[in-house]
């Protein structure tokens, strides 16, 4: 394995590995349906799948797998584009949820091509100049349909990160604090244009920008308000699954309920995926999904995985260390990702696929200079 993977990549997927392994161990200490089970064997293998696809697939292409990266990227997005379009002009789609609903709630994989392209000249991608405004138009498009709250957090991340400015300098720490003002007063001012909940168009997106700060960190939530409870599910999700996990003892707390465990959300809620379901086997935030399902073992491995994804040697090489610094805004996107939509672990993610190709195309761009240095 040691010829074949990084250290790099081998330590990330005996993290996630660990962690199935912790749910595996827990489940036999419980009896859950067989279908619940295997659900939970392939959620828990989608980080590790998502990997070394990205990274095999790299190892395999070469230094030439960024442009099937980029292409791959624009393809998604214009498909996106033209998705949209159909429904707008067919079904005549006029409001957010609607556009959301059938094009698509976010997609992290166009924000990592977005900025590749912006910082195009930093990766010495070898693409015209007008070829990359063409993409970085198509894409910028497609980015902004999905009217996503954590693709917007993503893109500002990683674009602090390609700055350097995520590094702990006096100077990044000046930008960083401007950062934080501007925020701190958009949002202000975002809040006391009062956007109504049932708004049209930009008032909706505003709206959801409002309630964004409170609606996954809530410890309160009134369950016979249906708005409060739609607008704060995240957050009730999390105090179920706190109270069911704590109440089992201190061997649930540790090592979790492991596969095939639900959370009983006391009703049927209908899901995004067309169904009515009472007993979830994954929430929105990861943290709470791998604590229910390897505890608190897991949850100090899944954050250590962060600290992987982030941490890297000083390199000599720009190339590089421009690398280096979209993995640190990865990482840095992770601690939110992780919270709100899952991480590596959602169904729909692709991080893990462009983490795993950015980890692998650094292993060989450090292999030609140490060959060149060599010569």
């Amino acid at each position: 394995m040691r010829n074949r993977y990084s250290v790099q990549i081998s330590k990330l997927i005996l993290v996630f590995s660990v962690i199935m392994l912790i749910a595996l161990f827990s489940s036999f200490f419980r009896d859950f349906r067989a279908y619940n089970f295997f659900r939970d064997v392939a959620y828990l293998l989608k980080p590790i799948l998502g990997l070394l696809v990205g990274y095999n697939f790299c190892k395999s292409v070469g230094k030439q797998a960024i442009i099937t990266i980029i292409y791959s990227g624009v393809a998604l997005a214009a498909i996106h584009i033209a998705t949209v379009g159909f429904y707008y002009v067919v079904f005549g789609i006029r409001n957010i949820n609607e556009l959301r609903q059938y094009g698509g709630y976010f997609d992290d994989y166009e924000i990592y091509i977005l900025v590749l392209l912006l910082f195009y000249k930093k990766f010495d991608i070898g693409l015209k100049q007008t070829t990359v405004y063409l993409f970085i138009a198509v894409i910028a498009c497609s980015s902004f349909l999905y009217l996503a709250r954590t693709n917007i957090i993503q893109f500002l991340i990683l674009v602090l990160a390609m700055k350097g400015h995520l590094r702990m300098t006096k100077r990044s720490l000046g930008i960083l604090g401007a950062f934080i003002i501007i925020s701190s007063l958009s949002y202000t001012a975002i809040y006391y244009s009062y956007p109504q909940r049932n708004a049209q168009g930009l008032e909706a997106f505003f709206y959801k920008i409002k309630i964004a700060p409170i609606e996954a960190f809530k410890t309160h939530i009134n369950e016979n308000d249906w708005k409060e409870f739609n607008d704060n599910y995240r957050s009730f999700e999390n105090i179920i699954t706190v109270k069911q996990v704590t109440g089992h003892g201190w061997f649930t707390i540790i090592f979790g309920e492991g596969m095939g465990s639900t959370i009983d959300i006391g009703r049927e809620m209908w899901t995004n995926d067309g169904e009515y379901i009472r007993y979830v086997p994954a929430l929105h935030n990861s943290y709470m999904t791998i604590f229910l399902k390897s505890g608190l073992l897991g949850v100090l491995l899944l954050i250590y995985s962060m600290r992987l994804v982030y941490k890297h040697p000083k390199a000599n090489s720009d190339i590089i260390r421009n690398i280096n610094y979209l993995l640190v805004g990865s990482a840095v996107f992770l601690i939110l990702s992780n919270w709100v939509f899952m991480g590596f672990y959602l169904k729909l993610d692709n991080k893990s696929i462009f983490i795993g190709f950015l980890l692998c195309y650094k292993e060989l761009l450090l292999k030609e200079q140490e060959q060149y240095e060599n010569t």
